[in-house]
Order: C-alpha cells, then structure tokens, then sequence
C-alpha cells in the first residue's frame, strides 16, 4: 500500500458507510471502532483506514478529546494484530501474471471454492472444506469420500478418492490396473496451499471437467487436511513468514507434536492413519505439500526427493528422469519458476556460500517413502509467494504428476519392483551432514534464480541483518553434495523383538512390517548388543528424550536367549526389511532404540554397600594377577577415577556375578545371517545432525 494516497483515499478506504465517531453515542463508540478495523482489514487498507480513523476527531468537538486518547490507545494495542503490518514487513512481493491463473473459476461458478471465492485471502475451515466436499460427492459419481480415522480432538480425517472407474475400495481400485497418485495436505496446516489446490483440481476432474482426461489414466487419492486439529487453532498469527492467507492453522498438533517428525515412532493417530493408507490402498506415487520458510528467492515451487544413492536407487533414478522433468516443464510453461531441489542455503544471510543437497531421514515423509520403497515427493511452494500464485503451482504440479503417472507407471512399477527385491548386505542407517568448518576447497556450481540482498548492522539483535531488495539476481552458488554413508550396519537374517516390549512390536505392525509371533517358549541363539556409552539430549525432543550410540561404542555379545510367547522375529528378506533394520538398529537416528522406546535398560537398579566390597575386592586382587594388573593401571592412567572411593568400588562391583547383566543390554536380539558375515564395524559418531531431528546435545 501507497501511504502517501492518504490525501485522496478510495471511498471503500476511507469507511464512508460508517458515521464519524463524533456522531456516536458514548456506548457505540467502541463498537465503531471494532467494525472500522475490521473493514480495514478486509479491504487490505489497514495503516490508511488507522489513520483516517484518527483523523476524524473533530478537535473542536467537545466530544472528541475524551474520546481521542482511548481510541488511540486502543488502536495502537490492536494495531499489531492485523494484516498489513505483516505485509509491511516482508520483503517486497515479485510481481506475477503465470498463464495458470485461467485454472481460477470465475465468480459465480457453482463450483467455485471457497479460497477462489475469497479471491485466495482466505482459506476454509475444516467444516466449510467438508461440506464443500461433501457437496462434490454428492454431484459426482466418481467421487467418494472415506475417513481414515479420528484426530486426538476427535475430528474425522478424510480421504477424497477420484476415480473414473468408480473404484472406492482398496481392491477395486488395484483391479483397474491404473496407477495411483495419493497426495496429502496440511501435515503443517499453516502451510494450507495443497487443501485449495486440492479442491480445485478434484472439481476439474469430475464436475467441471476441464481436466476429466487425467482420470482415464490415473486414480487421485487426496488428504485435503491432514493435521486437522492444528488447522482448527485458527489465527492470523499462525506463520509470520506467509504472504497469505490471512488466517491458517498450526504447525503441530493438538500435542503438540510435529506430524511430519512422526513417521518412524507413529505416536500420532494422524500419522498412523496414513500409514496405514499406504499399506491399504499401496499407492504408485504419493506427494506431501509444504510452504517452506527462509530466505528470498525467485522459485516460487521446489520439489525434493531422496537421490540415488538413499534406499531406492531405481525409484530415484525415474524421478529424475521422468517426473521431475515433465513437472519442471509444466509449471515454466504456466509461468512459474520452478526448481526441482529443496533450498537450504549454508548460511541463511550469504546465498552466494551456497546450498546443500541431502538426503531425508525416515522420520519425515521423504525419508519414510524411500525406506519402504514408495515414490515420494515433498512439495514446498514459497511462503512469500502471494497466495494464488502458490496454490496454482501446487495445482501444476499434482496436474502434472497425474498425466506422468498415467503415461509411464509400467517404468515406475518396474522401478519400485527392482528397490522392493533389493537386500543389501550393508545398510545404509545415516548420511554425513554439513561440516561448516572443513568445507571442500573447490564444489562445483549451479544457476540459482536469487533476490539481491543488503547486510546491515542491527541494533535489536547486535549483529547484520538482511534485508531483501526485491530485485532479481542471477546467481552461480556452490553446491555441496551430502549423500555419503555415515551410520551402517550389516543386514542380519532377522530380529528378536521380546514379548516384554509390546509398544515396540505394536508399532512393527503398524508399519505393516511382517513378522512371525511366537505361540510357545523358544530358545535362539543371537547376537545382543552391549551400549557402552550411550548419551541421553538434555532437551526432549517430539515428546521423547532422544538416545544416540556411536557404533563404535557398540559391543556386540553372543548368547543363547529365551524369548517368551507373544515375541517376534522379524525377517529382514521381506519387501520392508529396510524399514526393519532403521527402526530396530540401535545406531540408527530413526530408531526405537534413539527415540527413547528403551530406556529402561540404561538405568542400573542394583548397587553394593561399600563394606561388603571392600573384603570382595581384596580376594579379586589376590587370586587375580590380571585384574590386579588392570586396576594398577586404571589407577595411574584415571585422576577422576583414583580420586573417587565410590567408582573404584564400584569397578570391582561390576566385574563380579551380582552385577546386573542385563544392564545396557539392547533387548532386542539379531539372527546372524551365515551369509553375511561380520566383518569390521562402521563407526558412527554419537549424534546425528540432520534438519530434520534431534542431536543428542541440545535435543532440537
């Protein structure tokens, strides 16, 4: 907005249907206030209507001297609660007229959306988007809305199924023989774009049918709203980062727990629900819709995957070479400026340091699609982007997906079949992270699409600021691949998991891990794994206290072990026995064991009074030459511990039969593979530092 129009505002600016405040009675007064702000905001002329309002006290009114200091008052505590002081302090919006606007119904449409109807200021709640939905259902023989479950505030979760063949059961649909593309919404439901592109494209599919042809090839499986609680803590405060829409919901939810960190521990009936999508109903593609944070740039839509060298090498291989192209394409033609990379720049302040390509841990959906082998997409529009023209590429992109899902599933398919009957004797638990300090001295450089930037001092913070010009720029930044190994471990013929650990096996199935559970007693002989030193976050991180062990710090002990009824074996020769291994290999950051699921085992609950272990260590000392040796040594080499009565102590403690044997002992045994053999162990450091978990030292 122009400030400088103050002298000649619009009539719908200026309020003309509402009497000056100097006309009211006394009571009314507030009121007027109320309705002038309110139609401020919805007219996008907030700063002008705060101060024409002002301006229409009349100084020579006796009235309005009482009147002006409260309404002052008043305004200026409300003044930061409304929308265009966010607009005032986002970076300059990059103008845009992409040919994919004429995908907008025009008003009056019968089937306009609610957010085309708001001309995108707004986005429906989670009832009006039900009802909408359920209106289109009833209009279209080939839509069907089924519910997936049931959110911790007890709202319904949806599934909207289009399908030309009216094929609304898991099996019907797979008879079809078409591909199946399921794409969710709202994981964060302040990031909403995906819901309203959604309902536009399932209305062009079937009432309006602009786009009817896509499903004589394909199926659609959409989740409008998948975070449906978070959606309904409504507020104009939800992202401060957003152009639009004026209100949205949460990022969590109503635990406050981020759905898209859940998708190994399965703590949320959210998560569990599509998890249990994607077992039932096995989709050929399956596309997560986001609106990224940070910086400034060009794109307006970004696109990430898992490359080659994740746990679906074939499956990444026809992304970038078929789907990534064909919706890079697609969007440049309807004038969109699309990159197929998700942006994290090295340092958010210095675009010019360059950016990362890495590959997602199984705990988001990224991560979770590649280790059980199911093509997935994130989709991120840019949150500075205005509304419309983030939902519209959305659109694009899931229009895209379709018409390249239906001309090449038999490639995809072949794909997915190829990773599915993969076993790798070495599994890949971890990838190295970014390493500021020891960066490569020459990386090669891409074309990066940037806005120009100014670094100035800032008195608020003590450091620079950036501010954010609004001018396109061309640049060529570096590119720093981080895809190598870091955590592996080899691939045994199965895992042990006792009856003792219910939440543990109750998650396994929730996966849709197969596995065989023990009717009867059964004695095996398996390799347990002895934490030497584990290291707990101080912080908790999704609801959990996170646990991570450096391999190196592994011990690895063979035994003949007992497993009670209600155990499990879990083979890992089965189409997620990558799955299995993540979340059952203790060094894994994707892990029960990382997640906090068996911290029971690191707590000792037996000690001994020093007077019985004063006479039991002297005997130890005396029939033991070695062990006297070795405490010799500890001794001179150890200050803490030769200073310490209780530790030394409790060193002889622990080398005698009393000691608990069960203490660090991962409960959960491996069936070594004769096939596979130990050979030497991959040493991984004891934590992990991706974007997307916890470390074990600030547990954020």
């Amino acid at each position: 907005m122009n400030l400088t129009s103050v002298d000649n505002p619009s009539p719908k600016a200026l309020g003309h249907s509402l009497k000056p405040p100097s006309m009211f009675c006394k009571e009314q007064r507030t009121q007027f206030v109320l309705r002038a702000i309110d139609q401020a905001h919805e007219d996008r002329e907030l700063m002008l209507g705060r101060m024409v309002l002002l301006s229409r006290c009349n100084p020579n009114v006796s009235r309005c001297p009482s009147l002006s200091l409260p309404l002052t008052l008043l305004l200026l505590m409300l003044w930061p609660l409304f929308g265009l002081a966010q607009d005032a302090i986002l970076p300059p919006e990059q103008p845009w007229n992409g040919a994919s606007q004429a995908l907008i119904a025009p008003a009056g449409d019968p089937w306009i959306t609610p957010a085309e109807q708001a001309d995108f200021r707004r986005t429906p709640r989670y009832d009006a988007t039900v009802a909408w939905l359920q209106r289109l259902e009833l209009a279209s023989a080939q839509i069907h809305m089924v519910p997936l479950g049931q959110s911790p505030e007890g709202r319904e979760i949806w599934m909207v199924i289009a399908s030309q063949d009216q094929a609304f059961t898991p099996e019907a649909l797979r008879a079809t023989g078409k591909p199946t593309l399921l794409a969710q919404a709202g994981i964060h439901s302040g990031e909403i774009d995906g819901k309203d592109a959604g309902l536009m494209l399932l209305r062009d599919l079937t009432v309006r049918g602009t786009q009817k042809k896509l499903l004589e090839q394909a199926n659609l499986l959409l989740v409008p709203l998948l975070n449906v609680d978070g959606h309904e803590r409504f507020s104009r405060y939800a992202r401060i980062n957003q152009r639009g829409p004026e209100e949205s919901g949460w990022r969590t939810n109503a635990r406050n727990l981020n759905l898209n960190r859940d998708y190994t521990k399965l703590d949320t009936p959210e998560i569990r629900a599509i998890v249990h999508a994607l077992n039932m109903w096995q989709p050929d593609l399956y596309v997560d819709m986001h609106v990224t944070d940070g910086a400034d740039y060009q794109y307006d839509i970004t696109w990430t995957y898992n490359g080659p060298q994740g746990h679906s090498p074939s499956i990444a291989k026809w992304l970038d070479q078929v789907l990534s192209p064909a919706a890079f394409a697609a969007l440049q033609h309807e004038g969109h400026i699309p990159a197929p990379f998700y942006i994290t720049l090295v340092e958010d302040l210095n675009p010019n340091k360059g950016r990362t390509q890495s590959l997602d841990l199984a705990l988001v959906s990224t991560g979770y699609g590649d280790v059980r082998h199911v093509p997935t997409i994130l989709v991120e529009t840019h949150s500075l982007k205005p509304y419309h023209q983030r939902v519209l590429g959305t659109y694009m992109f899931l229009k895209s997906a379709l018409e390249t899902l239906g001309q090449g599933s038999r490639e995809l398919r072949q794909a997915i079949q190829e990773d599915r009957d993969r076993r790798p004797a070495t599994q890949t638990l971890s990838w190295k992270q970014l390493d500021k300090d020891h960066l490569p001295p020459s990386l090669p450089k891409a074309p990066f699409q940037g806005i120009e930037y100014e670094l100035v001092p800032s008195a608020i913070s003590g450091t620079v600021r950036v501010i954010w010009t609004g001018r396109p720029v061309e640049l060529h930044i570096p590119v720093i691949q981080l895809q190598d190994p870091e955590a592996q471990a080899r691939r045994p013929k199965a895992y042990w998991v006792p009856s003792t650990w219910p939440e543990v096996i109750e998650r396994l199935r929730w996966h849709g891990v197969a596995m065989e559970t023990l009717t009867e007693a059964r004695e095996v002989e398996v390799e347990r794994l002895k934490m030497q030193k584990p290291v707990l976050a101080r912080k908790p991180h999704e609801g959990h206290i996170a646990v991570c062990i450096a391999d190196k710090d592994i011990e690895p002990r063979h035994r003949r072990q007992k497993y009670a009824p209600g155990s499990v074996r879990v083979p890992t020769d089965q189409a997620l026995g990558d799955l299995a291994m993540v979340l059952l290999e203790p060094a894994s950051p994707d892990s029960f064991f990382h997640w906090g699921f068996f911290l029971e085992i690191l707590q000792r609950t037996e000690y001994a009074e020093d007077y019985v272990m004063e006479p039991i260590a002297e005997k130890m000392l005396a029939s033991n030459p070695q062990l006297a040796e070795e405490f010799k040594h500890k001794l001179l080499e150890d200050n803490a511990f030769r200073s310490d009565p209780k530790e030394r102590l409790d060193w002889f403690y622990t080398k005698t039969p009393y000691f608990d044997d069960q203490w660090q002992l991962y409960p959960v045994g491996r069936e070594e593979d004769p096939n596979n053999p130990r050979t030497d162990r991959v040493e991984s450091p004891p934590k992990d530092k991706d974007r997307h978990t916890s470390t074990c030292q600030d547990g954020d």
